[in-house]
């Protein structure tokens, strides 16, 4: 993980439109949104509004008046994993989403019209991790940032990075920035020369429920304390808070088994 707010570290809007590659939006499907509502509600002090329904019944997460967040219901006869899911931003969803397969991805959903608020697709890179495309309208995206409540970071947990990196670096255009250090297998994402995500190659350990998936970060002012909350509304903690060079951060999932990480960055 990079700290990725400004260089002053202050809390900012994000209401312009991204380039290609961004990082602009998180979305969470999930069996029983009313429910989950209250859990992030509680957390984050998220509060919710309708949103796109061409996927379901969806809403968008609110942090003072300002869009940080989507989540929408999952089919009911389909038993299906909940994960958090980052979208990078397109010019071009349709033109991405071939980049895609031709890449040896998979588009799994998509690309296809969210009303007005713009343009997407679901895919999955080689290794199957899955993440989406947007191609923005009316809704540009994520519309805070460096506060608590919002994502302030995208890791993806794969097996290996090279050639999951290669992927990304083909398909969103960034730029691979290795880490050097021995027996560490991290690779960076930049966009002119700006981190913007990670890529973290774990090998066997790798959940074996769960395989490769991108691992969304949410700031918070403390984090044990939004852990003992998180216990208390229904979540589970899958790895304690410690402290790190980006900040204390633990593992956690919610009560339908999403994972996500907390964050208090380094004041």
């Amino acid at each position: 993980m990079t700290d990725v707010r400004g260089s002053d570290g202050r809390i900012g809007e994000t209401n312009a439109r991204r380039a290609p590659g961004t990082p602009c939006w998180v979305s969470l499907m999930v069996h029983g949104p009313a429910a989950i509502h209250d859990f992030y509600g509680a957390l984050f002090g998220w509060e919710f509004r309708p949103g796109p329904q061409q996927l379901g019944p969806y809403a968008r997460a609110l942090l003072d008046g300002r869009e940080v967040a989507g989540i929408g219901q999952l089919p009911p006869d389909r038993q299906l994993p909940t994960a958090w899911t980052p979208y990078f931003a397109s010019d071009d969803v349709n033109r991405t989403a071939d980049t895609v397969r031709l890449c040896g991805g998979t588009v799994g959903v998509g690309p296809l019209d969210a009303g007005e608020a713009g343009r997407m697709a679901l895919g999955s890179d080689p290794a199957g991790a899955v993440f989406g495309i947007w191609q923005a309208a009316a809704h540009l995206g994520t519309a805070v940032a460096g506060a608590p409540g919002t994502p302030a970071w995208n890791e993806l947990l794969t097996y290996e990075t090279t050639s999951v990196a290669k992927f990304y670096e083909t398909v969103f255009g960034f730029e691979l920035d290795p880490e050097t250090s021995a027996g560490r297998d991290h690779v960076t994402l930049r966009l002119a020369g700006r981190p913007v995500a990670g890529i973290q190659g774990v090998g066997d350990a790798l959940p074996r429920d769960r395989g490769p998936h991108w691992m969304t970060y949410f700031e918070v002012a403390d984090t044990d304390a939004s852990v003992e909350l998180l216990v208390g509304l229904g979540g589970h903690v899958l790895t304690p808070a410690d402290d790190t060079v980006h900040g204390r951060v633990a593992t956690v999932a919610d009560p339908e088994g999403a994972r996500f990480t907390v964050v208090r960055p380094p004041r």
